[in-house]
């Protein structure tokens, strides 16, 4: 069978490229991103992680970067491609509901995170994704015009009304049931992808990525070839073109072996 000819491979880091178990990029991840580099193929970051949360991936020297959820896009040099915030009025609406409501959120900019009200629940996300619990949200002090994300704790049986309500301007991701990505309206991954495309002069039919969450499908859905890994949620696996084996145990070197990558 005749595959694409790949030229950019996009990665999610958490359940993608790091293990939950060890917290680690697994060896055979690490050689394979080595093979696609020495054959000229550009290796992308795509992240719901803001841009100063993934400083322990850099060695594999990354081409470029789509963090929050494509709300931001930076070559390796620190040049900025893209770049799109949350509508102030949406944070102002969620900064007002949370008064009268109990709500965990965080709040993401380019330079800090900050978060408000932290249960045991969201401290316990924090410990799974081996990061520290951000400082708290200064509530005197927020520049409503500088959020990229934020990160609201509540189940997905409460999200369609809340963003309905609350936050109308804005869309919703998930990869865990404890909180949702929250993002201008009309951005994604998949967004990041046509930029760094643009900025590379490639076709999306040559470009393929690797996720595990929710916030991954439009990312999967618009590349030529959409890898779910074995860890991956049932609704990512749904829509991929092919899935691999878990995270743990080579599932991305795997897939680039199977489709004749490396």
């Amino acid at each position: 069978m005749q595959y694409p000819k790949i030229k950019a491979v996009f990665f999610d880091i958490d359940g993608t490229l790091l293990s939950f178990k060890t917290h680690q990029v697994p060896t055979s991840t690490r050689k394979a991103i080595e093979q696609l580099q020495k054959l000229g193929i550009k290796v992308i970051l795509s992240t719901g992680r803001s841009i100063n949360s993934i400083d322990h991936v850099k060695f594999l020297d990354f081409d470029g970067f789509i963090t929050f959820n494509g709300g931001y896009c930076v070559t390796k040099q620190g040049d900025l491609l893209f770049k799109r915030a949350i509508e102030a009025n949406d944070i102002e609406s969620m900064l007002a509901y949370s008064r009268d409501h109990a709500l965990s959120f965080s709040l993401m900019s380019e330079k800090e995170i900050s978060i408000h009200d932290v249960t045991q629940e969201v401290a316990g996300m924090y410990a799974h994704l081996n990061l520290p619990v951000p400082p708290p949200v200064d509530l005197q002090n927020i520049d409503v015009s500088s959020i990229l994300q934020t990160n609201i704790f509540l189940g997905p049986e409460d999200e369609e009304l809340f963003m309905k309500n609350v936050m109308p301007n804005s869309v919703a991701s998930r990869w865990t049931p404890l909180f949702a990505d929250v993002n201008a309206k009309g951005q994604s991954k998949q967004v990041g992808i046509d930029v760094f495309c643009k900025h590379f002069g490639l076709d999306v039919s040559q470009t393929m990525a690797f996720g595990d969450g929710g916030n991954d499908i439009t990312m999967l859905k618009h590349v030529a070839i959409g890898v779910a890994m074995g860890n991956a949620n049932p609704e990512v696996k749904e829509i991929a073109d092919y899935i691999t084996t878990d995270v743990d145990d080579n599932g991305i070197w795997n897939a680039l072996q199977f489709f004749k990558v490396i």
